[in-house]
């Protein structure tokens, strides 16, 4: 397993893209945000999907030249058309606008559609956040994940993220665990997950690799999740008129375009309190759940974003370890378009 620092990494990454490519400040983004979740430990959104990445750009199915346009902008509302652009591109620009706007208005709403796979949500929450604003980012995805009752994927892992000023940032997947863990799984040939996170092609509980890479995952908190995911749905691609459901395509999948549709919400904090006040009442707020005594087997209470920066604190200062099958098929990757490792 070797362990690589972040700028390396980084450099690593953004040679491969240009390789592929991809305009050079495209690929910046792009390394940046991936090496990002990988500091942060979130291993499922950082360089492993690099690969798929490229596959896709080496297939002709995403554009990297794209630079996206705005459809329509009325007040708060903005209306992005991500032109089959590289999803951190279009990310980076609505993000960009979402600030903007929300300076201008108090809040902003931006809605992408015709998007790619943007790496890790909290990358693009976190922008917002470093203006002063609550950032809330959401995203649809591929169809791998079947509504409840059903036995036939319609939704994607539909992922819900809130950054602010202070010590609190929730992430999450609308399904058990991120895609991204199943992938990493099936990668370094480990047989078996943990019950719960997947079913088989047909609807079944699994804990096989294979079966869960090939299947579906499971809706986080089962019907409670799956309103979730429709939540999410509703939010960027009906909203903003982009691909549905079983219409969005998916990283793994060649012959059929992602077509993913992103929403982007920012609020200007300044608007209800000072910025200063508005971060002490969050770490209030932190301090007392932390303060509530820990359960039996605990030693501690956490909050969202306390093991991500742990571990972004810790990656620092020793590198990022890679898992062997994650490495190898980056370095494969980059052999394809005659990148090499570094040493």
């Amino acid at each position: 397993m070797p362990t690589v620092a972040a700028p390396v990494l980084r450099s690593f990454s953004e040679s491969i893209l240009l390789a592929a490519g991809v305009p050079a400040s495209k690929a910046g983004i792009v390394a940046a945000s991936l090496v990002a979740a990988n500091l942060r430990g979130v291993d499922s959104h950082g360089i492993q999907l690099l690969t798929f990445y490229v596959d896709q750009l080496l297939a002709g199915e995403m554009d990297p030249h794209a630079e996206g346009r705005v459809i329509s902008e009325n007040g708060a509302c903005v209306l992005f058309d991500g032109q089959n652009g590289i999803g951190q591109w279009v990310a980076e620009t609505c993000c960009n606008h979402a600030i903007r706007v929300a300076r201008e208005h108090g809040v902003a709403l931006v809605t992408a559609r015709e998007s790619n796979h943007f790496g890790a949500c909290a990358w693009w929450a976190q922008k917002m956040r470093d203006a002063g604003q609550i950032g809330i980012v959401m995203c649809n995805a591929s169809p791998i994940v079947p509504p409840w009752q059903a036995k036939e994927g319609r939704f994607g892992t539909n992922p819900i993220c809130m950054a602010v000023p202070g010590p609190w940032l929730l992430d999450m997947a609308t399904t058990t665990v991120a895609a991204g863990k199943v992938f990493k799984a099936f990668i370094n040939h480990q047989p078996e997950i943990p019950a719960g996170w997947a079913f088989n092609s047909q609807g079944v509980p699994t804990t096989r690799t294979e079966e869960a890479y090939h299947g579906m995952l499971m809706p986080l908190g089962g019907y409670k999740g799956s309103g979730l995911a429709f939540l999410v749905e509703i939010l960027c691609a009906v909203l903003s008129g982009g691909a549905m459901a079983d219409e969005v395509g998916g990283i793994r999948f060649r012959g059929k375009l992602v077509r993913s549709s992103q929403m982007f919400l920012a609020i200007d904090i300044a608007r209800y309190m000072p910025l200063a006040e508005f971060r002490s009442r969050m770490e209030e707020l932190v301090a007392r759940v932390k303060s509530a005594a820990p359960a039996p087997g605990f030693e501690e209470v956490l909050v969202a974003g306390d093991p991500e920066w742990r571990s972004e604190a810790e990656r620092l200062r020793n590198g990022i370890s890679i898992s062997d099958g994650n490495w190898e098929t980056l370095v494969q990757t980059a052999l394809r378009v005659d990148v090499a490792a570094p040493v």
